[in-house]
């Protein structure tokens, strides 16, 4: 069987029936170089907690299922070589074989649904690749929110995807697609990505009522939370395009394939916004975990 353990936090919070946030770690082992993921990392966590919630990092450390870290477990995280990048289809592998892996969208949803967690902070999405008519890249996200029981807050999908297309998928697969306080999908880096989301809430306690009353519907899966970055921290749609074009033929021009399409679109950004994107990329997480906690809060009381 698979082993789990919680961090003294999470395992305190259960018992009290209180409000937890689940969060990814590939944005502290894939996301950024050390030591900026820590402290990244220590930010959100601080973020979920001062708007009344725990925070509940996954990761799986030495075959051994982690929901919520120590500081010192985070803290080996981030330092951390070679650590594999989990989904639904490696996490099993990575568990049965005494691996070491953090935790994508997809598989921070799973351990959050074992752990009986209800709300999950991340940063974008994966979806529909640029191209995927030939290439059939399709992040996992997309079929784990049809049908994994956990409300997901992130800044719309990664603005590098193929946005219209995995707003299509998603719509195919029963996923409710709230945009929080604006009628337009967010695009990550940018408030408006010209495509009106599905759904619009504007407050928690709707996303809770929601979230609740699929369970009661007996619906199976999630709902996304598109959450836009904060006004003053967004790199507009137009500045953003022209870079992601730039960073997509390179990659094309490097066959660049499957997990590694990813990392490298969001590394090259970086180097031609001069770090504007990553710092856009920190501010939107937190906003994140701020909504995600306020979601959570409602749940409990609801």
């Amino acid at each position: 069987m698979h082993k789990i353990t919680y961090s003294q936090d999470v395992a305190k919070a259960r018992a009290a029936n209180a409000p937890i946030v689940a969060l990814e770690s590939t944005i502290i082992t894939h996301g950024m170089p050390y030591p900026q993921n820590l402290e990244t990392a220590q930010r959100v966590e601080a973020e979920v907690r001062a708007h009344g919630a725990t925070p509940a990092t996954i990761a799986v450390i030495n075959g051994t299922l982690h929901i919520g870290l120590e500081p010192a477990e985070l803290e080996a995280l981030a330092q951390a070589q070679t650590v594999a990048k989990l989904s639904r289809a490696d996490l099993a592998a990575c568990l049965a074989t005494g691996g070491t892996g953090a935790t994508t969208v997809s598989a921070t949803m799973i351990a959050a649904a074992l752990a009986d967690i209800h709300v999950f902070a991340t940063g974008g999405i994966g979806g529909v690749h640029q191209g995927a008519e030939t290439s059939f890249d399709i992040s996992a996200d997309l079929q784990e929110l049809a049908q994994t029981a956990v409300t997901v807050v992130a800044a719309g999908a990664k603005a590098i995807l193929d946005i219209p297309k995995t707003l299509e998928v998603l719509e195919t697969s029963g996923v409710p697609v709230i945009a929080y306080g604006q009628d337009d999908f967010p695009a990550f880096w940018s408030r408006a990505s010209g495509l009106a989301a599905p759904l619009r809430m504007d407050s928690a306690k709707e996303i809770a009522r929601a979230h609740k009353m699929r369970a009661s519907l007996g619906l199976p899966g999630g709902q996304l939370v598109a959450n836009p970055v904060p006004l003053e921290a967004e790199i507009s749609g137009a500045e953003m395009a022209p870079v992601i074009a730039q960073a997509q033929r390179e990659a094309d021009e490097q066959a660049i394939l499957g997990k590694a399409v990813t990392p490298f679109l969001l590394a090259r950004i970086f180097e031609l916004t001069h770090g504007r994107s990553l710092e856009t990329n920190i501010a939107l997480v937190l906003n994140n975990a701020r909504l995600a906690a306020a979601i959570a809060s409602a749940l409990a009381v609801e």
